[in-house]
Order: structure tokens, then sequence, then C-alpha cells
């Protein structure tokens, strides 16, 4: 059985690696143009890539066609990922509240557990109309799901540390 601060700890350590993980996500949309850039020779470069994934090969081509395009003529639309990527860093912010009191600011987890849940609509309902392959929708969906664990156990150890808390008092 763990000590109150031990599962106040482990509540924590939880909390501030999510966190983490949901900005570095959001940040990553900063420099998109760079990214694809780099990312995409090295990947045309690797045979094993292009015999096993050509049509992954094929969308990030024409993604590097797409983003370098619109950097030449249509700088402005990346004003778009920049206000992704800075709604990732707010919502990361959020989870201060429960990483300074998790029983009384709770209702940001689920806030967070909603978000993670949310994604497979936005996924499969907007991933079709913008022509976004089904393996990239999954994967995309897979941030849900990666931020359903961790939220899912916080959750969890909240509801413990409040029910050792009222027992408490």
């Amino acid at each position: 059985m763990q000590t109150h601060s031990s599962l106040l700890l482990r509540i924590r350590i939880t909390l501030v690696i999510f966190m983490i993980a949901l900005a570095l996500s959001g940040i990553t949309a900063f420099p998109i143009v760079w990214e694809i850039n780099t990312l995409l020779p090295w990947l045309n470069a690797q045979d094993w890539i292009t015999q096993y994934f050509p049509n992954m090969l094929a969308f990030l081509n024409h993604i590097h066609e797409g983003v370098n395009m619109m950097n030449t003529n249509y700088k402005f639309i990346f004003y778009g990922t920049d206000w992704l990527a800075f709604a990732h860093i707010v919502i990361a912010i959020a989870f201060i509240g429960p990483l300074r009191d998790p029983v009384r600011n709770k209702w940001v987890i689920d806030f967070g557990i909603i978000n993670c849940l949310l994604v497979f609509p936005l996924a499969f309902i907007m991933g079709p109309i913008r022509e976004i392959p089904l393996i990239w929708r999954i994967i995309d969906c897979s941030f849900g799901v990666f931020g359903l664990i961790p939220l899912f156990l916080v959750r969890k150890w909240i509801n413990e540390l409040e029910i050792r808390s009222s027992a408490a008092h």
C-alpha cells in the first residue's frame, strides 16, 4: 500500500512527463518546413523504406511538395500550425493545477481525457475530408491512446488520494 506522499509523487511525475510530451508534440509544428526537408531525403535514401513503405513515402513526398509550395507562396497558412503549437503549450500549462493540488483540480484530468477521446472523431471525420490516408489517421489516434493511458492512471491515483484524504479527516 502506497503512502500519501508516494502516491502524490507518482501523480506529479506522471503529469510532468505528460505535460512535456504534450508541449513537445505541439512545438514540433513550428519547424514543419525544416522537419520535412530534413526527414524526406533521409527516408528516400533508405532502401527498406522505399521497398516496404512506398505508399507512406509517396504521401510524405506529397506533404513535402505541399509544405514547400506553401512556404514559398502562402507562408501565412503556417500561422494555423503556430496556433496548434501554442494550443498544445497552453493545454500543458493547464495541468499545473493538478500538479499542485491533484484532488482539487481533478477536473483538469477529466478535461484531458475528454480531449484525448475527441482525437478519434476529429481524425475519422476530418481525415477523409482532408484526404489523409487511413494509416496516418490511425497514427494520429495513437496520440489520443497514449494520452489516455497516463491520464486514466493519474485519475485512478487521484481517486485513491481523495479517499485517503477524506478517511484521514
